[in-house]
């Protein structure tokens, strides 16, 4: 009966597509953005201190990495849509550890809805690889972050509003959220995806592609890029507000301008526009090297905390010009027969971006302030800047000829 009430193009009559995935892209951010500013509050409460919390994101960081690189190998072993489902019960449980509010369970939350996250970004993007051509990656990847914006765009700054009124209430409004996605996926029958290679092959070693991806340049480039513009939102997410706090803001601050950054995923497709017509390559190179100025000047005017608020708000704009553009190079790359293996090989920038972020902040506090951490980002930005300079000037250009994006 339920079925009645949700639109035609959705119930998976005909194979699924852009729309579909944006559903579930909108749906999973819902999660995300209702936790991503009052996790690091609740972390930093319970360990005590800045660099307390970011042992604690190293450290599930290293479990995370490990844990994405097996998903294709359950993926094989089980069906993809069981997979997708233990990523929507893994951010229960993460919930229910988050309630218990003791100094091992936020921690152990943090983990587990990590652990969530990277499941299901990697199926999600090997069902993407099944069912959308190369040459709409680009408009599907907008659409999703559009279907996002507003989950991202109100979900830190209520989120912290929640937690400054009732501890409790952000984690149940992300554990409902979840629970809908969980819904939504089932109902929209995605199934196990296509089955491109032999059904009865035995299960892939999960390393063993590795060196596969090594020995393709164009797919480390690809999530080289993804690793730095990780990096970026883990000092923005993170560290700005405990910049903040120590800078006597409030709590407040960090997730305002987190929301407010997050709203320019409304103007993702004029973005995405806009490197179409320029190319990858340079809006790439772009964005990249405008975060390393800002990331940079931010910590030259640390004495005028409101200046570095601003200039990191203002570098934000260009994380978010990275989200629309920077996988590309990666996703244009994939072969058909490699999808779920390079999705977790793709998936695991943010768990590498979630060690080498802490890991680095981790020792920069040792020796200088939490200012010193934008700094280093920075830098690392400007890495990416020159590494982008190798990529094909061509990529994901519109040849008129042929009506479709150059695979350079």
């Amino acid at each position: 009966m339920a079925l009645r009430y949700i639109p035609t193009h959705l119930r998976h009559g005909t194979p699924p597509g852009i729309h579909h995935f944006a559903i579930l892209s909108g749906l999973e951010a819902a999660v995300r953005g209702s936790l991503v500013s009052v996790m690091p509050l609740a972390v930093h409460d319970a360990v005590g201190s800045t660099v307390g919390a970011s042992r604690a994101y190293f450290i599930v960081g290293c479990i995370s990495l490990f844990w994405g690189l097996m998903v294709p190998w359950a993926a094989r072993t089980l069906p993809r849509r069981w997979v997708y489902t233990l990523g929507c019960l893994l951010y229960l449980i993460g919930m229910a550890l988050a309630l218990a509010g003791t100094r091992v369970t936020v921690p152990l939350a943090l983990l587990v809805n990590a652990m969530g996250t990277v499941t299901l970004f990697v199926c999600l993007n090997a069902y993407i690889l099944d069912y959308i051509e190369r040459t709409d990656l680009g408009r599907g990847q907008s659409l999703q972050m559009l279907y996002a914006a507003a989950p991202w765009a109100i979900g830190p700054i209520l989120g912290v509003w929640l937690h400054d009124l009732w501890k409790p209430a952000p984690f149940l409004m992300a554990a409902g959220f979840a629970i809908a996605l969980l819904i939504a996926f089932w109902v929209l029958r995605l199934g196990n995806g296509k089955q491109i290679a032999r059904a009865r092959r035995p299960a892939v070693n999960p390393l063993a592609y590795l060196g596969r991806f090594f020995a393709q340049p164009r797919l480390i480039a690809g999530w080289f890029f993804a690793v730095i513009r990780s990096c970026g939102w883990w000092v923005y997410v993170v560290y700005l507000p405990y910049f903040c706090i120590e800078q006597g803001l409030g709590n407040k601050v960090g997730g305002f301008a987190l929301s407010m950054s997050n709203a320019l995923l409304f103007i993702s497709p004029l973005m995405l526009r806009f490197a179409r017509r320029m190319s990858v390559r340079f809006s790439v190179r772009f964005a990249f090297g405008a975060c390393a100025v800002l990331l940079i000047g931010s910590a030259v005017v640390a004495p005028w905390p409101w200046v570095t608020v601003a200039a990191l708000m203002v570098a934000s704009f260009f994380f978010v010009m990275l989200d629309v553009v920077g996988g590309l190079p990666f996703l244009m790359s994939v072969k058909p027969s490699e999808r779920t293996e390079m999705s977790a090989v793709y998936s695991s920038f943010r768990d590498v971006s979630g060690i080498l972020t802490p890991g680095a902040a981790w020792a920069v506090l040792a020796v200088a302030p939490t200012a010193a951490i934008f700094a280093a980002c920075g830098l690392a930005m400007a890495g990416a800047h020159l590494v982008a300079g190798r990529l094909h000037p061509r990529l994901g250009v519109i040849r008129p000829s042929r009506g479709g994006a150059v695979r350079a």
